[in-house]
C-alpha cells in the first residue's frame, strides 16, 4: 500500500490567513470589495475568493477608483498607495501582515535619519516583488534592491551600508551576504545588518527538508508566481531529487507514481491546506486506478 502523507508545516503563514478572513469577512457582508493584487500567489485560492465576488485591481486601476472599499494585502504597501486612498475616498481594509508592518517602519526611520545620504540601505529581495516594492517605498525609492550574493560585490564599500532583508528570503544566503560585506566594507565605513526574516518562514526549512527526505516522491504544490514557493521547492530538490513542481491535480504526473512506496505533499506559504488535500485526494485516486 503506497502511503501519501500531507506536510502538516506547510500551507498558509499568518498573514496571509489573516488577509484571506479579512476578505471573507467583508465579502460575507454583501459589498462590493476590491484587492489591491493578488491576495496570494496562488491562482486556485484567487479563484475561489472571486468566485465569492472578490475583485482583483492593479495599481492602475488602483489610482482610477473612488469612494470604494479596498483591501490591501498581506505584501504591504508603499505610503503612495495610502495617499491615493485618502484624495480618492478609499476605505482600506490593511491586512498588511505585521512583520512586514514592522520591517517598513524600520526601514522608514532608517531612511529619516539625518545620515541617510551618507548611507546605503539595501534590502535583500526580489526585485519588483510586492513587499519588496512596499519596503523601498519607505525610502522614495532610494533603497537598492539586491537578489543574491553577486549583486552584493556591486555595492560601494567606501560608503556605511544598513541591510534589510524581504521577510520570506533564505536565512542561508543572507548570511553568506552578511559575510561578504563584513569582509569588504572599508574601516571608515559602517556596516549594520539586520535580520528581518520572518521565522514562521524560516522554521519550515529544516522542517520541510525532513519531509521530502522521508519520502520517496514530493509534489510540492504551489503557484507559479511564489517567490516562497521557489525557494522552498529549491530546498526539497536538494534532499529528494524526485521533488516535482504543482499547481493543481491536473498537473499530477502519472508516470512517476509506479515503483514508489511513499509519496509527500508538501507546499509553499502561499498555498491553501484545502488544495493539498484536493491533490493528495487525487493521488490516491490514480494510485487506486493503476
Amino acid at each position: 500500500m503506497v502511503k501519501v502523507e500531507i506536510d502538516e508545516g506547510s500551507g498558509f503563514c499568518f498573514g496571509v490567513v489573516t488577509a484571506i478572513h479579512k476578505a471573507e469577512e467583508e465579502l460575507t457582508k454583501g459589498v462590493t470589495l476590491y484587492c489591491l493584487g493578488d491576495i496570494v500567489h496562488n491562482s486556485r485560492e484567487v479563484e475561489r475568493l472571486k468566485e465569492m465576488g472578490l475583485i482583483t485591481i492593479n495599481h492602475e486601476e488602483f489610482k482610477q477608483l473612488h469612494n470604494a472599499k479596498v483591501l490591501l494585502r498581506a505584501h504591504g504597501e508603499p505610503p503612495e498607495t495610502y495617499i491615493i486612498a485618502k484624495e480618492n475616498n478609499i476605505e482600506i481594509i490593511d491586512a498588511t501582515c505585521p512583520v512586514v508592518l514592522r520591517l517598513q517602519k524600520r526601514i522608514k526611520q532608517e531612511y529619516m535619519q539625518e545620515d541617510s545620504d551618507e548611507k546605503q540601505i539595501v534590502i535583500y529581495g526580489k526585485n519588483g516583488h510586492a513587499e519588496v516594492l512596499g519596503l523601498v517605498g519607505q525610502t522614495t525609492g532610494k533603497a537598492i534592491v539586491i537578489e543574491k550574493l553577486d549583486e552584493a560585490r556591486q555595492l560601494d564599500f567606501s560608503k556605511s551600508i544598513r541591510l534589510y532583508s524581504q521577510t520570506t528570503k533564505s536565512l542561508d544566503e543572507f548570511w553568506e551576504i552578511v559575510e561578504y560585506i563584513k569582509e569588504h566594507i572599508s574601516p571608515d565605513a559602517t556596516f549594520e545588518y539586520y535580520d528581518t526574516i520572518c521565522r514562521q518562514v524560516a522554521n519550515r526549512m529544516p522542517n520541510l527538508r525532513k519531509f521530502a527526505a522521508s519520502h520517496d516522491l514530493i509534489f510540492f504544490v504551489s503557484g507559479k508566481k511564489s517567490s516562497n514557493g521557489k525557494m522552498l521547492f529549491e530546498e526539497c530538490k536538494k534532499v529528494n531529487p524526485n521533488s516535482h513542481l504543482i499547481d493543481s491535480a491536473e498537473e499530477i504526473d502519472d508516470s512517476l507514481l509506479p515503483g514508489v512506496n511513499s509519496i509527500g505533499v508538501c507546499g509553499a506559504t502561499s498555498t491553501p491546506k484545502w488544495l493539498m488535500e484536493e491533490i493528495s485526494e487525487a493521488i490516491k485516486a490514480q494510485i487506486k486506478r493503476q
